[in-house]
């Protein structure tokens, strides 16, 4: 009877076995090869922010400027002070050097809320808006500056650094696994997931008084088969073109940072590669230009001592 009970027990044991799902399918989903999957970013990071598993990376540690995704940076310290939205607040730009000789619809001296200034920052990166936010902020704009920096270091965002509040600068820097580390404080602000994913809008300014209409700088806002939280994009010569995103894909939400693109496009492209590979395993080729310029990117990160 032992040795009947004991055989009847291993074959439970591997039926029970044969039954159970696979510990790294447990999702459901099946692994996705990350070798499929060729981006135009010289600098990728894409998390499942459920897990928070890494799902593709390529070189996510590499300090590189991160362009206008600082203004996500500048809307998370603008909320932590805590002032009325309401406000109605002058455009200044007196103490942002690098705002010298750039073109702008936006008047100087012209006012508007705090929010809406918060919404033409996160939607159409308006760089007088991030400008107006740090130099309405207690004590002005080296002080904006100096929580931006103390944020990054609370956030654990140990390789990043801010000079201003609009990107700018070459001098804004930033890892792709630091900026998930953005998206996922940025997400918990109701307002900025609100503002960043706004379409578009007209913007009423008062003294004088007239209207602007702008739009989202991420057109994937506007198409209906996406689902996004949170958004920012970005761009200067020395950054590429840039994207921090936040987006439910194949029904998790999914974190993807996407930095030193070539194109006016092709981070926008990128970000649907890794939304078509996520959900078949499939993806499509990257243009030669920008492969070219990747790699370009890449000699010169090594060159600079950057990690792999």
């Amino acid at each position: 009877m032992k040795i009947r009970s004991s055989i009847f027990g291993l074959l439970l044991s591997c039926a029970c076995i044969a039954l159970a799902p696979n510990v790294g399918a447990a999702d459901g989903r099946a692994a996705r090869d990350p070798a499929r999957l060729e981006l135009a970013s010289s600098s990728a990071l894409v998390v499942d922010l459920n897990s928070d598993q890494v799902l593709f990376s390529s070189h996510p540690d590499a300090v590189v400027p991160i362009a206008s995704i600082s203004k996500l940076m500048t809307a998370v310290v603008s909320l932590d002070a805590n002032l009325p939205l309401d406000e109605v607040i002058p455009v200044a730009i007196h103490d942002t050097r690098e705002l010298r000789g750039v073109y702008s619809r936006v008047r100087v001296n012209s006012r508007i809320s705090r929010k809406e200034m918060l919404r033409l920052a996160l939607m159409s990166s308006e760089n007088r808006a991030a400008s107006a936010l740090a130099h309405n902020y207690p004590g002005g704009h080296a002080r904006f500056v100096a929580a931006m920096n103390a944020k990054a270091k609370a956030l654990g965002m140990t390789r990043t650094r801010f000079v201003e509040p609009t990107g700018l600068s070459e001098f804004n820097v930033s890892t792709a696994r630091d900026l998930v580390r953005l998206l996922k404080a940025a997400r918990q602000y109701p307002l900025i997931r609100e503002l960043s994913t706004t379409p578009s809008r007209s913007a009423h300014f008062q003294k004088p008084n007239y209207v602007q209409g702008f739009n989202n700088t991420n057109p994937l806002v506007r198409n209906p088969g996406w689902d996004i939280e949170v958004t920012k994009t970005g761009f200067i010569n020395e950054a590429g073109h840039c994207l921090a995103m936040l987006a439910r894909v194949d029904q998790r939400p999914v974190a993807m940072v996407l930095l030193g693109t070539y194109g006016k496009r092709t981070h926008i492209g990128d970000a649907t590669r890794v939304r078509r590979w996520l959900e078949t395993g499939q993806s499509t080729p990257i243009p030669a230009a920008a492969r070219s310029y990747k790699q370009q990117r890449i000699q010169q990160q090594r060159l600079a001592g950057q990690p792999g």
